[in-house]
């Protein structure tokens, strides 16, 4: 599968689908906090990722690299968590909508969430305030492994955020989470079929084995 036909495939899948796939594969990828200005808000694509640190002596650049960004990047902004200061505000969400940027995470929070909401341009963050970064935190690297919720994300991994939050897939493991999650997600729509025709909750999920889903088999196990 190309990148693009795996981000199609990841986008038509729920959080909660490849955050049980993750689980049954042992990897971690749920991102803590990290939740959706708007609930209705969805991303799909692959990380460019961004490292912030405090502002020393010498001030530095909170960063120049939005023109370089297209459709299929999500940018990832590691700003530590911190609440204080923002790393994302309007200048920079009216040109990644305008280059068609899949959309934005930020361990920290934004502002200007109006013309975020007003364009359409997802963002997940931790919140958001409205006091800036410039002169408080500087670039330190870009395209480097970065910590998003307590998740390391890589240049290239996967994300896929909605309502319920913010998943992380590694590259290396993408085919299996996508087999795995539309798996989980295939049965599930049985459950809920079955339940509309008037099996019990409890034996639908025997039928489809529900338990089993998400279940994690270390090596050696049954």
């Amino acid at each position: 599968m190309t990148a693009s036909e795996n981000i199609a495939r990841l986008g038509a899948l729920s959080t909660s689908g490849v955050s049980d796939a993750l689980d049954k594969l042992g990897i971690p990828g749920q991102a803590l906090g990290i939740k959706p200005v708007d609930r209705d808000f969805r991303i799909a694509g692959r990380a460019w990722t961004l490292r912030y640190g405090p502002i020393g002596q010498v001030r530095g650049t909170v960063g120049d690299y939005i023109d370089d960004l297209g459709p299929e990047d999500v940018v990832v902004l590691d700003n530590q968590g911190r609440l204080d200061a923002t790393v994302w505000g309007d200048l920079l969400t009216v040109t990644a909508s305008k280059r068609g940027v899949a959309g934005t995470v930020i361990d920290g929070v934004c502002r200007d969430i109006g013309r975020s909401l007003s364009l359409g341009y997802p963002i997940f963050s931790r919140g958001n305030w409205m006091r800036t970064g410039k002169d408080r935190v500087q670039v330190e690297e870009t395209q480097v492994a970065v910590s998003i919720g307590g998740i390391r994300v890589e240049p290239g991994d996967y994300l896929l955020g909605d309502g319920d939050g913010l998943v992380i897939v590694p590259a290396t493991r993408i085919d299996e989470v996508l087999a795995a999650a539309e798996q989980i997600e295939l049965s599930e729509e049985r459950i809920r079929q079955e339940v509309e025709a008037g099996t019990p909750l409890v034996e639908a999920r025997k039928i489809v084995g529900y338990h089993d889903l998400q279940h994690h088999v270390e090596p050696g196990e049954g």
